[in-house]
């Protein structure tokens, strides 16, 4: 084989220098996307909770592997299986998401699990007790609990 169809990989190390205010500027936006993560673990943004913070883990990940593992500058293969791996984790962090949504929440006062979505009584769970939750005494305490059927 000719000297030109190795010269992609030719098993020396090639050097992908950046500048230091370069990779600075990667590091304040790190730090700045850390700070939005924080800042938005403060509110609550219901069901897209989970999405907005696979997406800013998603982007800090991006710029990770770009510029500091040098990804860019590396085979289009290895990006391609970087990338591939997100779309996995997207389409897994889909299907469990329907699962969680399905799961129903229980309602106190019948001690059955409701779900949310159409307030009918969920499968299986909690069977109501005809007799009601009783408090009794604690023998130690003289504290009210719940009783333990």
């Amino acid at each position: 084989m000719s000297d030109h169809a190795h010269a992609h990989d030719d098993g020396k190390v090639h050097a992908h220098v950046s500048s230091f205010f370069f990779l600075c500027a990667i590091f304040t936006a790190l730090i700045g996307l850390t700070v939005i993560t924080v800042a938005a673990s403060r509110f609550d943004f219901g069901s897209a909770n989970t999405i907005i913070a696979v997406l800013i883990a998603t982007v800090k990940a991006t710029l990770v592997a770009t510029f500091f593992m040098h990804l860019k500058y590396d085979k289009g293969f290895h990006a391609l299986i970087f990338i591939m791996s997100f779309v996995f984790l997207g389409v897994m962090l889909g299907l469990s998401s329907e699962d969680v949504d399905s799961r129903g929440r229980v309602d106190t006062s019948s001690t059955v699990r409701i779900l949310e979505r159409r307030g009918e009584q969920a499968p299986g769970g909690f069977v109501p007790d005809p007799r009601g939750v009783q408090a009794r005494e604690h023998p130690t305490s003289g504290a009210s609990q719940p009783a333990h059927h």
